[in-house]
């Protein structure tokens, strides 16, 4: 993943991102780590993977790097995940909700569990992370909340009713966060991203390749990105630096945004 972001418009920040062992999360925490914040990161993977990914953080970008396994359907620890990240780093003044989850079904085969799940990763945990991490913004008078929506917390698509469901209702709680604390130094936004060429990403190429006896290239541009009209993925590090704007000085009135990145999909 190239470092593509190396100044210290973050330096003496700290930044909690959730889902973050890799993909976009990964890539958000080391975009905030290149602009100088110390992250603590979280999800799933091997330990000594996971640990790999965090000493990378540290010694690419000289700051520190923490890790924490909260479990995301888990509200207890979400929140000592966030009173971890405020003893051992001093603060939470970024935090990112990226963690989440996807199944694909049509609603009346739509299995009750995978609903819970979807609703509980990609919007409760989001509720849990924000009232845990507040009010030490408040405190401190300085606070970044980004929360990762998708295209689908604007348009929807069949099949996945759970997850545009949740994506919706993350784009709701990003207004209604932004507006009770407006008066503040504190933002809350939400970037909505098409799809991104991330591992998972990856896989599902292969397999509707196999499925369809397509290229993978044909499966790319005709099924993949059918929605997206640039015919091209989302980079990792395009969000990134989108997050270290939104937590910079020169976004300081961008609040309540729901900021598509998705090469004109809900242009439509």
């Amino acid at each position: 993943m190239s470092n593509i972001l190396q100044t210290d418009i973050l330096k003496g920040k700290n930044a909690l991102v959730t889902g973050s062992t890799s993909g976009i999360g990964l890539g958000m925490a080391r975009a905030l780590a290149s602009a100088g914040a110390n992250v603590m990161i979280n999800g799933l993977g091997e330990a000594d993977e996971i640990e790999a990914t965090r000493a990378a953080i540290e010694a690419d970008f000289g700051g520190r790097a923490l890790f924490h396994g909260a479990n995301m359907l888990n509200g207890e620890e979400i929140r000592d995940m966030v009173a971890t990240a405020e003893a051992e780093l001093g603060s939470v003044d970024i935090l990112i909700n990226n963690a989440g989850i996807q199944y694909v079904s049509a609603i009346d085969e739509f299995p009750e569990d995978k609903w819970q799940a979807i609703i509980a990763i990609n919007l409760v945990s989001n509720f849990h992370t924000i009232k845990a991490a507040l009010p030490g913004m408040k405190a401190r008078n300085w606070g970044r909340i980004i929360n990762l929506a998708s295209a689908h917390g604007l348009v929807a698509s069949p099949y996945k009713s759970a997850y545009v469901a949740a994506k919706h209702g993350v784009l709701g709680l990003t207004k209604t966060v932004a507006l009770e604390i407006a008066e503040t130094p504190i933002t809350c936004n939400a970037i909505c991203p098409g799809y991104v060429r991330t591992p998972l990403v990856e896989g599902q190429i292969k397999d509707q390749a196999k499925v369809h006896k397509m290229s993978e290239e044909q499966v790319i541009r005709d099924v993949i990105l059918a929605a997206q009209p640039n015919k091209r993925f989302v980079e990792i590090e395009e969000l990134g630096q989108l997050a270290v704007f939104l937590c910079g000085p020169a976004a300081n009135s961008i609040n309540g945004a729901s900021l598509p990145v998705e090469g004109g999909w809900t242009a439509r």
